[in-house]
C-alpha cells in the first residue's frame, strides 16, 4: 500500500450536466467534465464564464462616490495643481500606481507618484509621507490599492489643506476617513455589483471614469496586478486577466518585453502562472527588500533601455530575496527540528533576529507547506525590543480569530482565516507560542493536520489526448476562486519508473491501462520510486499538461499525489550487500528473523531490533522485513496472519542455500544400499570422501543418504562406521525425519528463495489477499 501524502476529495460527478455542455458548446469531453464539477450545469451560464466579454465591464459610475472623485480630479487637472498618487510597495499597489499615472498623464495631469517603503513608512498612509507630499506642492492625494484604514492619515492631510481621495478595495472598517471621495467595491453605503476587484481594478474603474474609454491598453498591468493580488477571478477580474494576457503576449510595452527577457519567458506564451510565479515575484521582491519606486518607473518609461536596466534592477532584488527567503527557512526549520524532533506540535511560531520582516511571510508559507501546520514567523528587533511578521493557516485554523483571543499579547494584528500580519514586544512571544499550541490542539483534529487536494475530475486513459489538453485552455485563466484542475486517473499500472535529474529527486513514470499509456512526471517525488513494486497499480492525481520535444507532441501528467491499495512486496532477495538496500527501508519497518542465529547476525550487521515472529506487535508491524527463511509456508502464514502487513521487504537471507545440491534419487540410494550390503561395514568417516569421488557425488551426499538409511533402520552407526541390518523393515524414503526435513528445505526455498517474482507475490498473497483458502494455494506452489 502507498498511501497518499493528503486527503482526495473527489467533486460528485454530473455526467448529465456534462454531456449537456460538451453538446451545447462544443466543448471537449474533459473540459465540459471539469465544468460540470465546479458547479456549471446551464450552458448560457458556462458560456458566459468561459467567453466573458466587455458586456460584463460595470458602469464605473456605479461605484459610490466615482463622480465626486471625477469631479475634483477633473477640477485640479483644469486649474493646474499638482495631484499625488499615493500608491503601496506590492504588484497591486505598483501596477494601481500605474494605471492612474497614465490616466492622468494622458489628461495633462500635473502628477507625480509616492510608493511608501515598508521599513520607513509601514502599510498605507503615512503622516509624514503626506506631509512630503503636500511640500512638494500637492493639492490633491489620491491613494490606490490602500487608504481605508487610514483615519488619522487622511485628517492630518486635510488639516494641511489637501484633498483626499481613497480607492481600495480592503476590508471597511466600522468608521471610515473623512475623505472627499471613498471608491472602494464594497462602499458599506454603496452596491456596486461586483465587490471582489483588486486594487488595480478599482484604478481601472477609476481611468475608465476619467478618459470616458474602456481602458484596454492598461489590462496589462491589471492582469498583473489582479493575479499577484490573488483575487478571485470571477466577474470583472476574470474579464481583467483574460483580456490582459492577450494584451501581454501582443504588447510592444519596454516593460513587458525586458521583464519576459529577465524571466525567461516567452513573450508569447505568458499566462497567469507566467504572472504568478515570474512576474509577480520580481515585482514583488523591491517592496520587500526597500524602495518599489524603480517597479512604477519600469511600467510608466517608453524608453527600452530604461525598461530593461529596471527589470534587471527587479531581477537582481528577486535573486537576493530568493537567497533572503532560503537562508531564514532553513534557520527556522532548523529551529523547529531542534525543539521539537518528530513531535511538530498543532502550531507552529519561530523567530530569529536579523530576519528581514519583509519575507518572512513567504518563509511562513513555506512552512505550512513543508509541516501542513499553521506558522507564524517572526522577525525579532531587540533594540525596538518587537517581533514583526506574519502567519499563514490551514483549513480548520481561523488565524485572524485565534490572534484575537490573544490580544493581551498581540497589539497590532490584521488578516484573515488563511493569513495574518502582527507586531507585539519581544517578551510576548514565548507566551503567544504555548497559546497558540493550546488552541491548535483544541480547535485542530488530526485529520485537519492532513493536507487536502480537491479532485475535479476523474479520467479514463482513453479520454486522455492532444486535442483535448489544448481544448483546457478556453477554460482559463485559472486561480484564486477557479483553480486549475486536478485531475485522478484510477487503478493504472506501472510499466515502468525511474528517478530523474540530476539528484535523483523527481520521478518518471510510464502507467497503462492494458490499451493506452501515458507519461508521468513528479517533481520532488523521486522517493516515491522506492515504494513501487514491479506489479504495482496506482491511482494518480495531477495536471494534465502537452509535452513537446523535438516537434513532437505527447500528453502527460505532471503528478501531484500517487496512492496505490492493496499490500506490495519488494524484492531484496539475494542482495548480499545490506547498504545496497537497508537505506530504502521505511523508518518504521519491523524486522524479522525466524531464526534465533539469524537475530543475532542480523542485529550486529544492521544495528537495528530484530524480532521473532513471537515477539511481534501486530498493531506496530505494517511494514515487515523478512530477514531469513521460514522452516514452513505454516510458519510465514502464521506471521503474515497475525498482523496483515501493508508492505513486505522479501530478503529470505540463507546461511547455505539447499536448493541446487537436491535430493539423491532412488536410483543413487538403492546403489549406496547395495554397495553397504555387499561391504558389510563401511566407515563413512575414513572412506566417504574416497567414494563420493570414484560416484561424482559430494562427501555431504554420502553422509546425507547413510544418515536416512539410519533413522529408517537399514543400518546401525558407531563411530563413525556403518553397518547393514540384516532383514531391516520396508520403509519408504520420506519417513526420515532427515530426507523429509531437507525436501521441505529446499520446496521452501525453491517457493520463496528462488522463485520469480510474480510467484513469491501469489504465495504470499494467497495468505493475506484469501486466507482461508491460502493452504489449498500454498499446495499448489510445492
Amino acid at each position: 500500500m502507498i498511501e497518499s501524502m493528503k486527503r482526495w476529495r473527489t467533486q460528485d460527478s454530473n455526467a448529465g450536466a456534462a454531456e449537456k455542455l460538451r453538446q451545447a458548446l462544443g466543448l471537449s469531453p474533459i473540459a465540459a467534465k471539469v465544468l460540470a464539477s465546479r458547479g456549471f450545469t446551464d450552458p448560457e451560464e458556462a458560456s458566459a464564464f468561459i467567453r466573458i466579454g466587455t458586456e460584463s465591464w460595470h458602469d464605473p459610475f456605479l461605484m459610490k462616490d466615482m463622480d465626486k472623485a471625477v469631479d475634483l480630479i477633473q477640477k485640479h487637472i483644469r486649474t493646474g495643481r499638482r495631484i499625488a498618487v499615493y500608491g503601496d510597495y506590492d504588484a497591486d499597489g505598483v501596477t494601481s500606481t500605474t494605471v492612474l499615472m497614465k490616466a492622468l498623464l494622458s489628461l495633462g495631469a500635473d502628477a507625480f507618484y509616492v510608493i511608501p517603503n515598508r521599513f520607513k513608512h509601514g502599510y498605507g498612509p503615512n503622516t509624514d509621507l503626506f506631509r512630503e507630499v503636500y511640500e512638494r506642492g500637492a493639492s490633491l492625494i489620491v491613494t490606490v490599492d490602500n487608504g481605508i484604514s487610514g483615519n488619522a492619515q487622511v485628517a492630518a492631510a486635510k488639516e494641511m489643506g489637501m484633498d483626499v481621495i481613497i480607492t481600495d478595495h480592503h476590508e471597511p472598517g466600522e468608521v471610515l476617513p473623512e475623505a472627499d471621495a471613498i471608491i472602494h467595491p464594497r462602499h458599506p453605503e454603496g452596491n456596486y455589483p461586483f465587490g471582489e476587484l483588486a486594487g488595480v481594478g478599482v484604478a481601472l474603474k477609476v481611468a475608465h471614469a476619467l478618459t470616458g474609454d474602456f481602458p484596454a491598453d492598461s489590462l496589462i498591468f491589471g492582469a498583473i496586478g489582479t493575479v499577484a493580488d490573488l483575487v478571485p477571478l470571477h466577474d470583472e477580474n476574470r474579464l481583467i486577466v483574460k483580456m490582459g494576457i492577450e494584451k501581454l503576449r501582443h504588447t510592444a510595452n519596454p516593460a513587458i518585453r525586458a521583464l519576459s527577457s529577465v524571466s525567461d519567458v516567452r513573450q508569447q506564451e505568458i499566462n497567469e502562472e507566467t504572472i504568478g510565479f515570474a512576474f509577480g515575484p520580481r515585482i514583488n521582491a523591491l517592496g520587500r527588500l526597500g524602495d518599489a519606486e524603480p517597479a512604477v518607473r519600469m511600467f510608466l518609461t517608453e524608453d527600452a533601455a530604461e525598461a530593461s536596466m529596471l527589470a534587471s534592477q527587479l531581477n537582481d532584488r528577486n535573486k537576493e530575496r530568493q537567497k533572503m527567503v532560503a537562508s531564514i527557512a532553513d534557520e527556522a526549520i532548523a529551529q523547529i527540528e531542534d525543539t521539537y524532533g518528530d513531535a511538530v506540535p498543532h502550531v507552529l511560531t519561530v523567530a530569529g533576529e536579523g530576519w528581514n520582516p519583509g519575507v518572512v511571510g513567504i518563509v511562513a508559507s513555506r512552512i505550512t507547506e513543508k509541516y501542513y501546520r499553521p506558522s507564524i514567523v517572526l522577525a525579532l528587533d531587540p533594540e525596538k525590543g518587537i517581533a514583526k511578521g506574519s502567519a499563514r493557516s490551514i483549513e480548520g485554523f481561523h488565524m485572524y480569530r485565534e490572534l484575537k483571543k490573544n490580544a493581551d499579547l498581540v497589539p497590532h494584528f490584521g488578516g484573515h482565516p488563511m493569513a495574518a500580519g502582527l507586531t507585539l514586544p519581544i517578551e510576548h512571544v514565548t507566551q503567544l507560542r504555548e497559546n497558540l499550541i493550546t488552541q491548535g490542539e483544541e480547535v485542530l483534529t488530526e485529520e485537519d493536520l492532513i493536507p487536502t487536494l480537491d479532485v475535479d475530475v476523474q479520467l479514463t486513459l482513453e479520454e486522455v489526448d492532444i486535442e483535448s489538453i489544448e481544448s483546457l485552455a478556453e477554460l482559463g485563466p485559472y486561480g484564486v476562486g477557479f483553480a486549475k484542475p486536478v485531475y485522478c486517473l484510477p487503478n493504472l499500472s506501472v510499466e515502468s519508473s525511474r528517478k530523474i535529474g540530476s539528484m535523483k529527486n523527481h520521478l518518471k513514470l510510464a502507467v497503462s491501462d492494458g490499451a493506452n499509456t501515458l507519461d508521468v512526471v513528479g517533481f520532488g517525488l523521486g522517493h516515491l520510486e522506492d515504494e513501487l513494486t514491479p506489479d504495482a497499480r496506482v491511482s494518480l492525481a495531477g495536471d494534465l499538461q502537452i509535452n513537446e520535444w523535438n516537434g513532437r507532441k505527447k500528453p502527460q501528467l505532471m503528478l501531484t499525489d500517487l496512492k496505490s491499495d492493496g499490500w506490495q512486496l519488494f524484492d531484496v532477495r539475494g542482495e548480499r550487500m545490506l547498504s545496497r538496500w537497508l537505506p530504502s527501508i521505511p523508518q518504521e519497518a519491523v524486522f524479522v528473523a525466524f531464526k534465533k542465529e539469524s537475530v543475532r547476525k542480523f542485529r550486529a550487521d544492521t544495528g537495528k531490533e530484530i524480532v521473532q515472529p513471537a515477539e511481534l506487535d501486530p498493531v506496530r508491524s505494517q511494514t515487515l522485513v523478512l530477514l531469513d527463511l521460514p522452516d514452513s509456508l505454516e510458519e510465514l502464514e502464521g506471521l503474515l496472519s497475525s498482523c496483515g502487513p501493508s508492505r513486505i521487504y522479501a530478503h529470505f537471507h540463507v546461511p547455505e542455500s539447499r536448493y541446487f545440491m537436491g535430493i539423491p534419487d532412488r536410483k543413487q540410494f538403492g546403489w549406496y544400499y547395495t554397495f553397504l550390503k555387499q561391504k558389510g561395514s563401511f566407515h563413512v568417516m575414513r572412506e566417504g570422501e574416497r567414494l563420493a569421488k570414484h560416484k561424482g557425488w559430494s562427501r555431504d551426499t554420502v553422509i546425507f543418504m547413510t544418515k536416512v538409511f539410519f533413522e529408517l533402520g537399514f543400518v546401525t552407526m558407531e563411530n563413525g562406521l556403518a553397518a547393514v541390518v540384516g532383514s531391516p523393515p520396508k520403509r519408504d524414503l520420506s519417513e526420515s525425519e532427515t530426507y523429509s526435513g531437507l525436501e521441505r528445505r529446499i520446496n521452501i526455498e525453491q517457493t520463496l528463495l528462488y522463485s520469480p517474482y510474480q510467484e513469491l507475490r501469489r504465495v504470499i498473497g494467497s495468505i493475506l489477499d484469501a486466507p482461508e483458502t491460502a493452504r489449498e494455494e500454498q499446495q499448489l506452489w510445492i
